[in-house]
């Protein structure tokens, strides 16, 4: 990367370092462990991307959204996901307003989905309507009511998380609608260390809480410069080549592809791969895409959008078992 292209977003990428580190370590301070779940978080808020987190309830999951905001200085907002809740609840509405002179208008309500970053907890418990209100939003950065549209928020970013032990009463999100999800990461439970940490920190007089070291204008300065990273042609094909491994009906896919997938990756994860290697690649302090920058992603880019056969779920089989043989048997160029 040259010094013109640092200078398009108003930073240079030991500027991008030190500036994820920074949020890092504040998010360190009140987070105990989840090292690799906050990277990957922080690397989808650049990539302008959203985040599905899977988790047992109890793990940190809101306190890492609200920990996020404040070290960003960005406008956070929690929706709770519930079989009643209508997609007016979250988008906002006209609500009738009259003014000191006696005359009534409509005026628009913004809903909770207006805020830097969004936590849509339990989301497969919100109604399919809701569910994709939500997911609409998402992708389009706008919300339309009646005849108006409203621009959301810049940045905006939502994690959606879910309960992967209780799924009476919910409604799992088809899969067309889990591919707008830049990353799919799952939380896992702390170490006996890390439970006497967390005791240690939430039970004394004071809980240590983030303060803000870099803004939301920060934030979009630091996504320009992350889109700017280049990446070769063949760095390009071998993502592309693992993309297309994933597909059963592709000559190189492998046994267990062709064993246990149904339908393969799509273009969208593709794209998820590579934005997301090129933020890999400013915080390993490389000015360029590698292949391992490339196969660091395949994982949580690829995980949710496989769709598996029976036989994976019958033997056990998870779809990071089949992206790992993906890995393996396609060949770096």
């Amino acid at each position: 990367m040259n010094a013109d292209e640092s200078l398009k977003s108003g930073l240079d990428p030991d500027d991008f370092r030190r500036d994820v580190q920074r949020i890092e370590s504040e998010i360190g301070r009140v987070i105990v462990g989840h090292g690799e779940v906050v990277r990957m978080t922080v690397t989808a808020l650049l990539a302008g991307g959203h985040v599905l987190i899977e988790g047992v309830p109890g793990l940190g999951k809101t306190l890492l959204m609200r920990t996020l905001a404040a070290a960003i200085d960005g406008l956070f907002s929690r929706i709770q996901c519930t079989p009643d809740l209508m997609p007016a609840d979250i988008l906002g509405t006209n609500i009738l307003h009259e003014t000191g002179d006696g005359q009534r208008s409509f005026r628009f309500e913004p809903g909770p989905v207006f805020a830097n970053l969004v936590l849509s907890d339990e989301v497969n418990r919100a109604t399919p309507k809701t569910q994709s209100a939500l997911l609409e939003a998402m992708q389009e950065r706008t919300v339309t009511v009646g005849k108006r549209s409203y621009r959301l928020p810049e940045p905006f970013f939502v994690l959606a998380t879910q309960n992967p032990i209780e799924m009476e009463g919910t409604f799992p999100l088809p899969e067309a609608q889990l591919d707008r999800f830049l990353f799919k990461l799952h939380v896992p439970s702390p170490t006996t260390e890390e439970l006497v940490e967390i005791a240690e920190r939430t039970t004394g007089a004071k809980e240590p809480t983030a303060q803000r070291v870099v803004d939301v204008e920060r934030i979009l300065a630091m996504a320009a410069l992350a889109r700017d990273v280049p990446i070769a042609r063949p760095v390009l094909e071998y993502a592309a080549r693992l993309v297309k491994a994933t597909h059963p009906d592709d000559p190189t896919a492998g046994p267990s592809v062709r064993e246990h997938v149904r339908i393969g990756a799509s273009p969208r994860g593709m794209q998820s791969i590579v934005v997301g290697a090129k933020i890999h690649a400013l915080l390993d302090e490389r000015h360029h895409v590698s292949r391992s920058d490339i196969r660091t992603m395949v994982a949580p880019a690829l995980g949710h959008r496989l769709i598996l056969r029976f036989s994976a779920r019958a033997e056990g089989v998870e779809a990071n078992d089949i992206l790992g043989d993906v890995v393996r048997s396609v060949d770096a160029p």
